[in-house]
Formats: C-alpha cells, structure tokens, sequence
C-alpha cells in the first residue's frame, strides 16, 4: 500500500511513524527542500503543475493532503486519469472557500454565524449597519492561521482587499460574518471511510493567540451530554453529506446562551488532534491512513483522563529546540515533545509538547511549563 501526500508540512511528516507502523509506504510531494517531512519526500515540486503531480500519483495507490491549497484543475486531473484522491474535489472545495462552505452548510440547515457575501464596501456598510456596527471580513480563498481574517468596524477597513479583488480578472468576493459572542472554541474531529464507516474523538476545547491555535485540552472540560452530542452530529453529517474521506476537523464555537456553531472546516489532520498521538487510542495520523486506504477504523477513546498540547512557537533568541531538550526533558520527563524540525524563527510554529494524565491542573502546568522553555 502506498500513499502519497501532497505538501510537505508537519501534518505529513506526522504521518510518517504511523505509516511505518502500519507498514505502508508513505511517499510525499514536497514544495522546498528541506520541508519538515522530507524525511519521505520523494519529489520537490509545483503542487499547482498538473503534469508534475500526475507524474508523482503514478507511482502511490491513493492521493492525500497535508494541506487543502491543491487547485480544483489538478485535482479533477488526478480523478480524470484514475488516481483515487481522498478527500476528492467536490468535498475539498467546501475547505478551499470559505463562501461555497458557508452556503453549503446553511443549505444543511446546519448552525453558523450570520454571514453575507459582499463584492463592494457598501454591501459591507450594509451588513454592519444590520449586525451590531461590528463584524469579521474573512477572504474566501487562502486563508490560515490567523490570515486572510479581519474584525472591522467601518467598511472602508476593507477597501484594500476589495481593490486586490477587483484586479483579479475573475471577480470575487468576501465572507462577512457577525462577531460571534462565544464563551470558548472547540474543535470535533471525526473519520471517514470510503465504504461509510465513520467514528469521532471527544470533542476538545482550543485556545486561541493572535488567531493561531496555541493550547487544546481534550476532551474538552463540562463538555459531556449535549456539547460533546451536538458537535458530534455536527461533524457526522458534514462528513457523510460531503462525501469527505480521511480526517475531517470542525472548528466550533460554544456561545454565550449555549449555541453550537461551525466556524471552519479542515479536510486532513488538524492541529486540534495532534493531542491524541498520545492520547487516544488511534490517533489522528493512523486513523487518516487508514481511511484513506478504506482500512477498518481505530478506536477513538482516551487513553488517560486529559490530555493537553502546547504548541511552540520560535522565540526572539532563535535557539532550536534540540538545543532546549537538556534542561526540558530534565524537568518534565513526563511530557512529549513533538519536534517539526523547522529552522527557528519568532512566531514560527516550531513543534509541540503533550501531557496527559489523571489531573487536568497538573497536565496543564506541565505542559505550558515545558512550552514555555523553548519559546526564550
């Protein structure tokens, strides 16, 4: 069995040591050399070059995905010359833009922000003057980690990116949203078979710094009964009435009057399921080889209580963090450190550690604590 996967980032580095557990052989399209997972990467390339990612597809039983920017051309090429492609285009194309996912889950009568689709500032005037004078302007295409999202107050905050629109000889357009009153963000994450079979994780609690995830705790605390239920069939139904195949991540937020609503969708593993690598039965990296391959699904359940993943970031000094591991892995034995082997620079997501345990308060300070040492 050989997969391969297309992008070279930290989600399918992960993938590896769960190919080699698996005995799968894992192959990867890379953009750069030296890219965190180029320990399997068998070709550098232009994801966005047709032929060149046809020419790697021959050589893999089936296509997945470290990220979703893969253009719809490509991927109906693939399909079009017999490739299977999990999660194939018509499920991608509600995580490459945000405009199609919202009106497709709205259609599901599914629960999200109030949301609108403007071309112009005065559209966006509009929506403010209806939706409290604030709102989030999110670009349909591109966007992550913070990026490609503003909270405005006045319509001309957007001109900008309304101008760089208008330049494209293909239009477009902007989400706007209403600035959603919530108390915390979730994430569920569930797994999809081609043949049907799909299972879910809890569903964990994210915290987010300058609209980059930074801390998940799993499961999420008090989420049990109609939280961790509504999230679950939340997720279920994008997953079957998509048709997504692998992993499927579901951002949500739990508002203030007890409202579940979808923020974001991420066909592949997600930073809110690195958590489980140690602390769920199956992790998310396994369980997406395996249901890519159409492979029965791992169990989902936890393995400890709680379990809490800080992820690093690269600090002013721009010490590596193999150059930490004396004093880290000295004091806090206990704590798994995941290194993306990334060259370190501030604010570059550099890696992450992960705690689990029976005490949520002792999990969570022994995880910071470690955190916290590699980001000097």
């Amino acid at each position: 069995m050989r997969v391969g996967v297309i992008g070279g980032g930290q989600l399918a580095r992960m993938m590896i040591p769960a190919a080699v557990n698996l005995g799968v052989e894992l192959r990867v399209f890379a953009e750069d050399e030296g890219m965190a997972a180029d320990l399997a990467a068998a070709v550098v390339g232009d994801y966005r070059d047709p032929d060149e990612v046809l020419q790697f597809a021959e050589g893999v039983d089936v296509i997945t995905f470290d990220h979703e920017h893969v253009p719809q051309l490509v991927l109906r090429k693939l399909v079009e010359a017999g490739v299977a492609v999990r999660p194939g285009p018509d499920a991608l194309l509600y995580a490459q833009d945000k405009l199609l996912m919202r009106q497709k889950l709205a259609d599901l009568g599914l629960p999200v922000p109030v949301w609108a689709r403007v071309e112009n500032s005065f559209e966006l005037g509009e929506f403010l003057a209806e939706n409290g004078g604030t709102a989030v302007v999110k670009a349909a295409r591109g966007g992550y980690d913070g990026k490609g999202v503003r909270v405005v107050r006045a319509a001309h905050e957007a001109d900008d990116w309304f101008a760089t629109l208008a330049e494209d000889a293909n239009g477009g357009a902007l989400l706007v949203e209403e600035l959603v009153d919530f108390q915390r963000e979730l994430a569920q994450s569930v797994a999809r078979r081609p043949s049907g079979q799909i299972l879910a994780w809890p569903v964990v609690e994210s915290v987010q710094r300058d609209g980059v995830c930074a801390e998940v705790i799993a499961p999420a605390p008090g989420a049990l009964g109609k939280v961790a239920d509504v999230s679950s069939d939340i997720a279920y139904t994008i997953a079957e009435k998509l048709g997504v195949t692998g992993v499927l991540a579901v951002e949500l937020f739990e508002t203030t009057d007890e409202r579940v609503l979808v923020n974001e969708l991420a066909m592949r593993p997600h930073n809110s399921g690195h958590w489980g690598i140690e602390g769920s039965t199956t992790s998310q990296f396994e369980q997406h080889l395996r249901a890519v391959l159409d492979l029965p699904l791992g169990a989902t359940g936890v393995r400890e209580p709680w379990s809490v993943m800080i992820n690093v970031f690269g600090g002013a000094s721009g010490v590596p963090m193999i150059e930490r591991y004396p004093l880290t892995l000295a004091e806090h034995p206990t704590v798994k450190v995941h290194n993306y082997g990334k060259e370190p620079r501030p604010g570059r997501k550099l890696g992450h550690v992960t705690a689990t345990g029976a005490d949520l308060d002792e999990v969570a300070y022994e995880a910071r604590a470690m955190a916290s040492k590699f980001e000097v």
